[in-house]
């Protein structure tokens, strides 16, 4: 009888190797490498003979597009991630942070459903069924019809869900708690993770309802176990947010039913999360509007504009490397930033430590920051605050140029609806709304930027000096 054959698979990235290692090859992390049975799980098994595949009907491109059919869970937020609610027979994975509250807007959810007559199955394989029933009184959802239980077998959940009526939403609370039979590795490692998530997608799709599976991230916010889990499911939710500030964000990083890169706004309170309608308005809450290097972004996020303050502080420096910290933007972007100011507008930072921060612990990831950043920073250094009532978006070039960005209307129109006057916006940008009246300043390259700063500055001055 041949010998078993083994193989070691690292638990953060799920690369397999042929003996025991320290460190893995694919990620470089330390200890993950565990050993697991290569017959168990996907793949597994003994060697069979293939039975001949039947013939699959072929049709064309044109004909009837019909609207997936969706549960909608009544909170305009999280519809508004997920493109109008949860797909029947559709997997959506959730991640995020420990405590950062992903428990708390599916119990919510959940409740919204339940007492809108849908059938909903709570599974947690954390918390015991009194730790759930706790956390929905304090959510005001105990006396909702929402069904419990707390089991970690994927044969037992699969075996009560498939019990009675299908249910509307199955909610499994996590993910790596899971465990199978058929799988002879622990609970949380590659294998089962991706077990157990093929056995509650197999089920969405042969039953028609709607899964949601929560998993756990790692350090560097990814979620944990095997990136093929990510894209076995139909939708990615990150849950994002600080402990330091009171709003999350849902983020929708994949969705094969709607638009990506959307977000939903929550605060969070002690009766739970509460939907934030205007997001604008909580990013420039606590902003202070006479301070030198703060410049209003204005941004957008998936549909939706969102405009937040880019505040920048420059300070002179007597280390031999100055210092360059960013929270909320990327570190590269801003080099870019610097060297272009540098090379193209005369503005010398070398001598600088430059700190860069995006207001209330938000995230930007679009380019058309570029011209707030660099509007931040040239306050900054000139110790002059920008006017109040001004928002500013666009994209840098290498050369120096401002290029237009997309969705200029709804840029204006947010900014206009929160009170700002004026904009400073690329030359040459499409959609422009009709009746300018010299409110809105177009510019072609980065020089302009900081003329019309030092201008302004300058202006000041000579006042001061008549006065």
């Amino acid at each position: 009888m041949a010998k078993a054959r083994t193989q070691f698979v690292c638990q953060n990235c799920g690369s397999v190797h042929a003996r025991w290692v320290g460190k893995c090859d694919g990620c470089g992390e330390w200890n993950t490498v565990v050993e697991e049975d290569p017959m168990g799980g996907i793949g597994g098994g003994p060697g069979k003979t293939p039975k001949k595949g039947r013939v699959v009907a072929l049709t064309s491109l044109s004909g009837e597009i019909e609207e997936a059919p969706r549960v909608a869970t009544g909170i305009g937020e999280l519809d508004r991630v997920t493109g109008g609610g949860f797909v029947r027979g559709s997997a959506v994975l959730v991640g995020g942070d420990p405590g950062i509250g992903k428990s708390t807007v599916l119990m919510q959810a959940a409740a919204a459903l339940s007492s809108r007559g849908q059938r909903v199955i709570y599974v947690s394989g954390e918390e015991a069924v009194a730790q759930i029933r706790l956390r929905a009184q304090r959510l005001g959802a105990a006396e909702t019809d929402v069904l419990l239980a707390a089991e970690t077998n994927v044969e037992d959940i699969l075996a009560t869900l498939a019990d009675g009526k299908r249910p509307d939403l199955a909610i499994i609370d996590s993910i790596q708690t899971l465990w199978s039979d058929i799988v002879e590795s622990a609970p949380g490692t590659v294998t089962q993770v991706r077990t157990g998530a093929q056995a509650m997608i197999r089920f969405a799709k042969q039953t028609g309802a709607a899964v949601v599976l929560v998993g756990h991230v790692t350090k560097e916010g990814q979620i944990a176990g095997p990136r093929v889990v990510e894209h076995m499911v139909d939708a990615v939710l990150y849950f994002e947010g600080d402990r330091g500030h009171h709003y999350r964000i849902l983020r929708t990083v994949k969705n094969r039913f709607g638009p990506t890169d959307e977000i939903g706004v929550f605060e969070m309170s002690d009766k739970g999360l509460r939907e934030v309608a205007n997001p604008s308005e909580l990013f420039l809450g606590e902003r202070n509007a006479k301070a030198p290097g703060a410049a209003v972004f204005a941004g957008m996020e998936g549909t939706r504009p969102v405009l937040v303050e880019v505040q920048a502080l420059v300070a002179p420096t007597s280390l031999g490397t100055p210092r360059r910290a960013v929270v909320g933007w990327d570190s590269a972007r801003l080099s870019m930033i610097l060297a272009v100011l540098e090379a193209h507008c005369g503005v010398r930072l070398g001598q600088h430590d430059v700190y860069l921060n995006i207001a209330g612990g938000f995230r930007i990831s679009e380019p058309a920051a570029d011209l707030a950043v660099a509007a931040a920073l040239v306050s900054s250094l000139a110790g002059l605050a920008l006017p109040a009532d001004c928002v500013y978006f666009g994209e840098v070039s290498l050369s120096g140029a401002v290029r237009p960005v997309s969705h200029t209307a709804q840029r204006l129109k947010e900014a206009e609806k929160l009170g700002f006057a004026q904009a400073v916006l690329p030359a040459g940008s499409a959609e422009l709304p009709k009746g300018n009246g010299g409110r809105w300043a177009e510019i072609d390259s980065l020089p302009d930027l900081v003329a019309r700063i030092a201008g302004a500055k300058g202006a000041l001055m000579r006042g001061e000096e008549d006065g």
